[in-house]
């Protein structure tokens, strides 16, 4: 038996129908990238906004109407896939993202702007399903972890440039020239996404109704523990997102001390995501890694609920280490799931990645209930509470074979023949 028939032995395999196109992943990594500077540079100082143009504290309610919105659409998506294909329907929702930056603009902190915001809101989450299903047409099983990796590496590194970037423009000059750079960068990608993509119109031949796609992934046991670790992971993003911004600043952080904070805070979805989704991939799987990361984020996170007011260099160092833990499961939940489906299952990629609005619903909602008896400190309990809970599912995956297991097992098996 040789290596390419080793490989080809794999009984946790699906049988994927998947052809890889390296011209069309190097595009959709290319508008990753744009995509993640774009959103990097506005989502930390978001709440910041709600804040400002409600008058008042409690911003939860606005995230929850907001992700309650994304989830309904995302729950709902693979009927608009099915009737305008994958990449219509990422252009749509990049149309509406330019028009609500447009709004947002002209419009002053208010009521109204809040309600354009909450379209933006929704308009980014549906280009992100929407490109995540079309990077999934143009993979492969065997190179999913690389080819995640690399997706997310880049993506990040636009993450990376975003925070400090758009926190000196607000102290320069305020929430209008952020929208005015958030334009400009989706134009970018709008403009390039017209002319790369204009020939993809992958669509989705199955008519399932809501409850019908529930009982779908219901079927599928790694699909469902997947979910909940990912579910997990989104909570905490949700929570960070929001609430540590705002407890900085109450700790009397500058937003240029927050900009330089989470730039080096980001640093890790750089260093470690391809690598990771490489070895995943040839040597080791996803499991294990899954486990470990779960670990490192909940230990990390409490440690922020005893720090108090401490240096700039201190949180830096102990919010790089959480998002150690977070890089490293970004990439293997992604990794993890899409080895389990193919392009055609665009209905379990949306179900999937229903996981991000829950937990903004779910972290909205307690975080409310919480901060109505104890201070913002507290969130960071609720978080590795959500955390721990995470390891039972990540305990209970079927862990996908790497490619040095596969042939190992085919020499195993030509030896005994």
């Amino acid at each position: 038996m040789n290596h390419t028939d080793a490989l080809a032995i794999n009984e946790e395999s699906l049988h994927h129908d998947e052809k890889l196109n390296k011209k069309k992943v190097r595009l959709v990594t290319f508008d990753s990238f744009i995509m993640g500077f774009a959103q990097a540079a506005f989502i930390y100082i978001m709440s910041s906004y709600f804040k400002l143009a409600s008058g008042t504290e409690n911003i939860g309610p606005f995230y929850l109407i907001s992700y309650s919105l994304v989830l309904v659409c995302f729950l709902n998506l693979h009927k608009a896939v099915k009737k305008f294909g994958k990449a219509r329907v990422f252009l749509f929702a990049l149309l509406v993202t330019l028009v609500t930056l447009m709004l947002l603009i002209f419009i002053q902190p208010s009521l109204i702007s809040i309600a354009v915001l909450m379209i933006f809101i929704v308009a980014g989450g549906l280009e992100w399903v929407s490109l995540d299903a079309i990077l999934e047409s143009f993979s492969e099983d065997k190179s999913s972890g690389r080819i995640r990796g690399l997706f997310l590496m880049i993506m990040n590194v636009g993450y990376l440039l975003g925070p400090l970037l758009s926190m000196w423009i607000l102290e320069k000059f305020d929430y209008l020239g952020v929208f005015v750079f958030l334009l400009i960068l989706n134009s970018i990608i709008f403009v390039v996404s017209l002319v790369g993509l204009r020939n993809v119109n992958h669509r989705f031949d199955q008519q399932l109704k809501v409850v019908d796609l529930i009982k779908k992934a219901a079927k599928r046991k790694d699909v469902l523990h997947i979910y909940y670790v990912s579910f997990a992971l989104e909570f905490f993003f949700a929570l960070m997102i929001i609430y540590a911004p705002l407890y900085l600043r109450d700790l009397g952080f500058s937003w240029i001390d927050i900009g330089k904070i989470f730039t080096i805070m980001l640093v890790p979805f750089v260093l470690v995501q391809y690598p990771m989704g490489f070895l995943a991939d040839k040597k080791t799987g996803e499991k294990e890694f899954i486990v470990f990361s779960l670990v490192i984020m909940a230990v990390s996170t409490a440690v922020i609920y005893f720090m108090g007011s401490a240096s700039l260099v201190v949180w830096a160092i102990i919010l790089f280490a959480t998002r150690i833990g977070a890089a490293l499961m970004e990439v293997l939940r992604d990794s993890y799931f899409y080895k389990r489906i193919d392009g055609h299952d665009v209905d379990l990629i949306n179900f999937f990645r229903t996981a991000m609005p829950a937990a903004y619903i779910m972290a909205s909602v307690l975080a409310s209930i919480l901060l109505a008896f104890f201070s913002v400190r507290s969130i960071f309990v609720l978080i590795v509470v959500v955390l721990v809970s995470a390891l039972y599912p990540a305990f209970k995956l079927r862990d996908n074979k790497s490619e040095s297991e596969i042939l190992t097992k085919g020499r195993a098996r030509e030896a005994v023949q």
